[in-house]
């Protein structure tokens, strides 16, 4: 089954792909390697969660920050390479976690966008993770990700 089926089936809507916040680009084609810009977790142009985890921010709602910051950067990918069925591979996941320095759940809060990736593409969404906790992060978002994807011609 494609991702974009898979999705849908799940009953996720893949967002339009966020513009850029700044000088920038959202996604950079290199050979057969997409990498995406930052994606924070914006739904319908609202920030979602804003705050730091262990703060104004639970691990629950930072799992679902992450997740919906996962669909940004699948949008991403999508416009991209046209269509989520030309993704191999989910080669790796950046995670920036805002959090307090007591902080500890970043591998949960990371999760959310980990599970829909395997969720969309199968092994194929099998990925290499970093989960990194930072005190400051652009817009007091409570998540920021990457993503980079092999993808076909």
């Amino acid at each position: 089954m494609s991702p974009e089926a898979k999705l849908k089936e799940l009953g996720i809507e893949l967002p339009p792909a966020p513009k850029p916040v700044g000088a920038y680009v959202t996604w950079v084609r290199t050979g057969n390697l997409v990498t995406t810009s930052g994606q924070l977790p914006w739904e319908g142009g609202v920030m979602r969660y804003p705050g730091r985890l262990g703060a104004e921010v639970d691990t629950e709602a930072g799992y679902r920050a992450a997740r919906i910051a996962g669909l940004n950067a699948l949008a991403q990918l999508k416009a991209a390479v046209g269509s989520l069925d030309r993704v191999k591979r989910i080669v790796r996941l950046e995670g920036y976690v805002h959090c307090t320095q007591e902080f500890r759940g970043h591998p949960r809060v990371l999760d959310g966008c980990s599970d829909l990736l395997v969720s969309a593409f199968g092994d194929r969404g099998l990925h290499t993770r970093i989960a990194l906790g930072i005190y400051a992060m652009p817009l007091e978002a409570c998540v920021q990700l990457v993503v980079w994807a092999e993808v076909e011609d």
